[in-house]
C-alpha cells in the first residue's frame, strides 16, 4: 500500500516540475518577445533622432530646409514591435496548448513558433544587413 502512495507523490512532482518547465519557457518566450519590442522601439527612436538632426543641420547650413527623407528605420522599428507583440501572444496560446496536453497526457511538440521566430529573426538581419550596405 505504501508504493501506491510513493507513486502518487512521485508522479505529482513529476507533473508539477512539467508545469514549471512549461511556465519557464513561456517566460522566455515572453523576454523574447519583449526584447524584439524593445529593439524596435530603440529603431524608431533613432530613425526619430535621425531625422530631427538632419533637420537642425541643413537649417543651420543652409537658408531653405528640405523636408528629411523617408527612411526604413521606421517602418523596421514599427515591424519589430509588432513582431514582439505578436510573439507575446503566440507564447501565451502556446503555453496554454501545451499546459492542456501535460494535463491530458497527450504532449506532442510543435515548432512552428520557433520556426516563425527563426524567419522573422533572419528576415530582419537581412534586411539590416542590405540596409547598412546600402547606407555606405
Amino acid at each position: 500500500m505504501s508504493e501506491i502512495t510513493e507513486d502518487k507523490t512521485t508522479g505529482k512532482a513529476l507533473n508539477r516540475r512539467v508545469h514549471m518547465a512549461n511556465e519557464r519557457t513561456f517566460l522566455a518566450w515572453i523576454r523574447t518577445s519583449i526584447g524584439i519590442m524593445a529593439f524596435g522601439f530603440v529603431v524608431e527612436k533613432f530613425a526619430l533622432f535621425m531625422k530631427q538632426m538632419s533637420f537642425v543641420l541643413e537649417k543651420s547650413t543652409i537658408g531653405e530646409v528640405s523636408p528629411p527623407s523617408h527612411g526604413y528605420s521606421a517602418i523596421l522599428g514599427i515591424f519589430l514591435v509588432g513582431l514582439g507583440a505578436l510573439m507575446g501572444l503566440l507564447a501565451f496560446i502556446r503555453y496554454k496548448k501545451v499546459e492542456k496536453q501535460i494535463n491530458d497526457d497527450t504532449w506532442q511538440p510543435s515548432s512552428r513558433l520557433d520556426a516563425l521566430l527563426t524567419i522573422s529573426v533572419l528576415v530582419v538581419g537581412i534586411f539590416l544587413v542590405v540596409y547598412l550596405i546600402y547606407s555606405i
